[in-house]
């Protein structure tokens, strides 16, 4: 059998290398260059390096040393999403400076080292800006196959609605993402009603992860009158917020709300531990979700390490990696894409 190696650039916390784990490709390193990624890669990914880099100082030379001596070479990553998503309020007019050029320097690490298989994760606003046009082009140039669309991650089994921008491409011929698993979306309920319940500020006793943020005392007074995929709207009007009064801030009735039991949570973000940041009201405790509550409906598994025994919980980082991270699930199913296209080929 060929021997196959992947490196993961952006790697984060390794949602994506997980998933490639999980459905036996062989990833023999995550670059970031966020310290506080290495400790939960590492442990959950054992044969993964992870290496503390900026993608810019990366050389074709590092990763081929990385690749070792793989018969089939993948390169994946999902590069920060911030620069691409509807918030960001600035663009750069030439698209190749700061986080606009993270997807040039994936381009010449990919032109350089020409892996076999590249794939890509990022949010669906991507495909609207120059840089993206440009990464395509340069694949295809460079001969490759590229196939690229925007999915749910809720139809592969990522108990949320995340719809994310996913691309492949091959040097081998035609590639494509496998359909979805689920025609049903695993629901809020299943993936984290059996957890223990805790209160507002607390943690578990068995699991420092879940742990959920303080609330104020106003902010206990509107959660408790909040209503399961309701809004703030539901509330008496001296518990409304002096932002929601005025004409702009009636456009956004996601915030402070409660997701329901039977039906996908919404999209995780790197806030998703502050009630008052979007839908991330626990569905019946007086409460925001909890960071393994987050890390789950992120599809991680439940038992997944982001800190050491003794290290402490900030929500403000693990927010950051929970948020940003690939969904598992997300990642098994691009794995299993790659597969299925790594198995079509003819022998060599």
């Amino acid at each position: 059998m060929a021997k196959v190696a992947c490196v993961d650039l952006f790697c984060g916390a390794g949602g994506l290398t997980h998933g490639f784990v999980l459905e036996g490709i062989p990833v023999k390193a995550g670059i970031d260059m966020d310290p506080s990624c290495k400790f939960p890669y590492e442990t959950n990914n054992r044969n993964a390096k992870f290496v503390e880099r900026d993608i810019s100082e990366v050389s074709e030379k590092d990763l081929e040393q990385l690749f070792g001596n793989a018969d089939v070479k993948i390169l994946a990553g999902c590069a920060p999403c911030q620069p691409f998503s509807t918030y960001a309020q600035r663009y750069e007019s030439d698209g190749k400076e700061g986080k606009w050029g993270l997807l040039y320097h994936f381009a010449r690490l990919a032109e350089k080292t020409k892996p076999d298989v590249i794939t890509m994760e990022n949010v669906p606003t991507v495909a609207k800006h120059e840089v993206f046009d440009d990464f395509v082009a340069s694949l295809k140039k460079a001969g490759y196959k590229v196939w690229h669309g925007v999915v749910d991650s809720s139809g592969y089994g990522v108990p949320q609605m995340r719809r994310r921008m996913v691309l492949l491409a091959s040097k081998h011929g035609e590639i494509k993402m496998v359909p979805p698993t689920h025609s049903q979306p695993i629901t809020v309920r299943q993936a984290i009603k059996s957890l223990s319940p805790i209160r507002a500020g607390e943690f578990s006793a068995k699991d420092k992860l879940h742990a959920c943020s303080s609330l104020s005392e106003k902010n206990m007074k509107r959660i408790r009158v909040s209503k399961p995929g309701g809004t703030w709207r539901d509330w008496p009007q001296h518990l409304v917020a002096d932002c929601h009064r005025s004409e702009s801030g009636r456009t956004y009735p996601g915030v402070y709300g409660r997701m329901e039991w039977d039906k996908p949570a919404p999209t995780m973000t790197t806030q998703c531990y502050g009630f008052g940041n979007g839908r991330f009201g626990h569905p019946e405790q007086d409460r925001a979700i909890s960071l393994r509550e987050a890390a789950i409906l992120q599809s991680f598994p439940s038992d997944y390490d982001f800190v050491p025994k003794d290290g402490e919980i900030s929500f403000k980082v693990l927010g950051r990696l929970i948020g940003n991270a690939v969904p598992v699930g997300l990642g098994r199913a691009i794995a299993r894409s790659i597969k299925t296209h790594l198995a079509s080929i003819p022998a060599r």
